[in-house]
């Protein structure tokens, strides 16, 4: 399995970003899918999931400001993220079944 994330980029405080994680070599539609998140000098966290059924959980965090979806069909996975706020700052990984994917950045300016 590869999973290729992007969408993330430099942003205000209070603004929105949405990550995509694209998986290729395997469907994802039996899996679990997870967003993690690694800020400067943190350990990775856990952000939120999708299960095959499209039931949902977010961390404390970013709950009521994520909002994570899967599109079967197109094998991808989605995070939108609304008002981002500095400490959202991270590099963002998708995972699944103990792949990851090679993480994109994600820059709140305040």
């Amino acid at each position: 399995v590869q999973l290729q994330a992007s969408g993330g980029g430099l942003v205000q405080a209070g603004g929105s970003l949405r990550l995509s994680c694209a998986a290729s070599g395997t469907s994802l539609r039996f899996n679990t899918m997870n967003w993690y998140r690694q800020a400067p000098g943190k350990q990775r966290e856990w952000v939120a999931l999708v299960t095959r059924g499209g039931v949902t959980n977010y961390a404390d965090s970013v709950k009521g400001r994520f909002t994570i979806t899967r599109d079967n069909a197109k094998n991808t996975v989605y995070l939108q993220m609304n008002s981002l706020q500095p400490e959202d700052t991270a590099v963002y990984y998708c995972n699944t079944a103990g792949h990851w994917g090679q993480g994109t950045l994600v820059t709140v300016s305040s």
